[in-house]
């Protein structure tokens, strides 16, 4: 396994390199000396396990571990550190194991292999196919106990907050365990991201709007939610507006038998002849696939 070590002493790394090549089958693909940098280094290029020591200098073990945690294909965390008082705040943040220094290179070998089959067990997951017309009707979110069963035709937005996501519905909130990334393989024709940490339900978003310092939110029709659009997700959201304009377009053309941005005033203004367009499709304002530039 690709393994990276954070440790703010040079000397910890080198025994955990050193322990790691006594073990063997492990590769060291970096030895960093703080939270920030490790967290840097995991997300230019994600090892399977993290080593990561709890008192450190910028950022220390478990506010990185928290980072990482929320991170699409996570690595494995297991902290080896030389404070006791901390296992519990460490397990919260998801972390394989607990190791004292100095560290046993039993207890650092067995601590890996848990590592390696929470990783299997994460590419397993991650490759399983979605089987069409196999997806779930309703999401499971726990609540003091028991499980509250959320319909997925309820759902308006889905916002991903730590380890956990936040599923907005028509009855209110409630935290699912489940990954975004998850979720959107599984439902994606149902629901479109607008942002690294969003999926909003297809049939509730509604339009866009621009602030004017320039930032892109999502309007959704019930509850009229706002949320920020990402520049990466601006795209994918002007094509499906542009789809449904086309759509209705052409549903009315095929009623009417012409366009109907053929009645407004402009496209009037513009038509050589001053005449509506009689086209039975959309013009060109609706669909570039026809040659009419009345309405343009």
């Amino acid at each position: 396994m690709d393994i990276l070590i954070a440790d703010d002493e040079p000397l910890a790394r080198e025994r955990l390199a050193a322990l790691l090549a006594e073990l063997g089958g492990h590769r060291v693909v970096g030895q960093v000396g703080d939270g920030r940098a490790a967290l840097d280094a995991c997300l230019a290029a994600p090892p399977d396990v993290v080593l990561l020591d709890i008192e450190m200098p910028e950022m220390d073990g478990l506010e990185a571990a928290r980072h990482l945690s929320r991170v699409d294909d996570a690595p494995a965390v297991v902290f080896c550190t030389a404070y006791d008082d901390h296992a519990l705040a460490a397990f919260e943040a998801a972390a394989v194991d607990y190791l004292l220094k100095p560290v046993r290179a039993e207890r650092l070998g067995a601590a890996l292999q848990r590592a390696a089959e929470r990783r299997a067990g994460q590419r397993q997951a991650a490759a399983a196919p979605v089987v069409p017309g196999r997806s779930r009707t309703h999401l499971a979110a726990r609540l003091r106990g028991s499980l509250r069963l959320i319909p997925i035709a309820d759902i308006r937005y889905l916002q991903a907050e730590e380890k956990y996501v936040v599923v907005h519905h028509a009855r209110g909130e409630d935290l699912v365990e489940d990954s975004l990334k998850s979720l959107e393989a599984e439902f994606g024709g149902r629901f479109l991201r607008i942002h690294r940490n969003c999926l909003v339900a297809r049939e509730q978003f509604s339009e866009l709007r621009r602030t004017p310092d320039g930032t892109v939110h999502a309007v959704l029709r019930d509850g009229g939610a706002v949320l920020e659009v990402s520049r990466r997700c601006l795209p994918v959201l002007r094509d499906e507006l542009r789809h449904r304009r086309v759509a209705r377009c052409d549903a009315a053309a095929f009623r009417n038998r012409r366009c109907p941005c053929s009645d407004s005033p402009r496209a009037k203004a513009r038509s050589p002849s001053g005449k509506p367009n009689t086209s039975p499709r959309a013009c060109v304002r609706c669909t570039p696939a026809l040659t009419s530039s009345w309405c343009r």
